[in-house]
């Protein structure tokens, strides 16, 4: 079994993809050609918003977008403290402060009740992880930054596909971000990644400080990066995107398979009313997870830790001091959240067997 199948998704699309990809490869426009133009075009109308801007990954994307957004030395930038390490990473990047806030127990996204005890002077924006494919709540969240004049950002890296309250995901704050990850619910055969908006003026800056920073040939407006879509992964993603509303009802189907055989085995996906997931991960929790990791491996069936340390315990930020006591949620889900295969070719009967060995592993 396997966790991701790749092989039989391109072995479903493999001529379209080879039909794209040669015409990349006949037309020599490897970096920012037609095929990036055409996946914009594609990627905003689907998304809904005025702009989508082709990106060398999502972590690319989250950095871009505060660039964009002049986050600077000094500034603080609040995050979800249980989420994958670029969402800090960046901040910290361009020198200013990542301010971790603990998440809600049932979604796993960022708590915005949290928020405003660690807003400060020095408050410049909140970037919210939709994670596992739910969005964050972002009508409370959306309150919270303008209230206290904040950007907003919604990493999407994982929710591409997920709605909220009928509006997409990447168009729901100022600037949304995902990536094209190949595990991703829409992934490339590389890295990837885009920025969604409906602001023009941020639209041209982006794509300054993506190439360079520059305004035209060489002519450099801004200090920027090389973080450019290359066209080959564009004519892959392109073909993906024609099949993704159906890839994105079987991964609904999986996990309402999931939902039936597991009953209360374990903890569960909770999706909240009025959202929509994309299940990039179908995550549960058992208090005595390695347990059932271990008899799951023992009968062929991978799993994965989505994540197995809140941020503020990674060694890079040991000199923040931070205390387990302040993130609570964070911390228990790190030691008993884990994922099962998903992706939108697993049979009912895959499906069976894992609830199965779940029901083993438990006696």
């Amino acid at each position: 079994m396997q966790f991701i199948d790749l092989r039989k998704q391109y072995e479903l699309y493999k001529d379209e993809i080879r039909q794209e990809v040669d015409a990349v490869f006949q037309s020599c426009r490897y970096i920012l050609g037609p095929a990036v133009a055409e996946l914009e075009n594609d990627l905003a109308g689907y998304i809904g918003t005025e702009c989508a801007i082709g990106c060398s990954s999502g972590t690319d994307a989250i950095l871009l977008a505060l660039m964009a957004l002049e986050v600077k030395t000094g500034d603080e930038v609040i995050i979800p403290d249980f989420t994958f390490f670029a969402t800090a990473e960046m901040v910290s990047l361009l020198g200013a402060v990542p301010v971790f806030v603990d998440i809600q127990p049932d979604t796993y996204n960022i708590n915005p009740e949290l928020i405003e005890a660690r807003i400060n002077g020095r408050t410049r924006g909140i970037i919210a992880v939709s994670l596992y494919g739910q969005c964050a709540d972002f009508d409370e969240l959306t309150e919270v930054a303008e209230k206290y004049n904040l950007f907003l950002i919604e990493d999407a890296a994982q929710s591409f596909g997920a709605s909220y309250k009928g509006r997409n995901s990447c168009a729901l704050t100022e600037i949304g971000t995902t990536s094209f990850y190949p595990a991703k619910p829409l992934g490339a055969y590389g890295d990837g990644g885009a920025i969604f908006t409906n602001d023009g003026e941020l639209t041209q800056k982006i794509r300054f400080l993506l190439n360079h920073g520059q305004e035209g040939s060489y002519q450099h407006r801004y200090i920027g990066i090389n973080g450019r879509l290359d066209s080959v992964q564009a004519a892959v993603l392109k073909v993906k995107l024609r099949h993704f509303d159906e890839e994105k009802e079987m991964r609904q189907r999986v996990a309402q398979w999931y939902n039936e055989e597991l009953g209360e085995l374990v903890g569960k996906p909770h999706i909240r009313e009025g959202n929509s997931s994309s299940w990039a991960q179908y995550t549960v929790r058992y208090f005595e997870r390695d347990r059932v990791i271990q008899h799951l491996k023992d009968l062929g069936i991978p799993t994965a830790i989505h994540y197995p340390k809140p941020i503020h315990q990674q060694e890079a930020y040991a000199d923040l001091g931070l205390d387990d006591k302040d993130y609570p949620i964070s911390v228990s889900a790190s030691r008993e959240v884990f994922s099962l295969p998903m992706h939108p070719f697993l049979t009912r009967e895959e499906v069976q067997t894992v609830a199965a060995g779940i029901k083993e592993a438990l006696g």
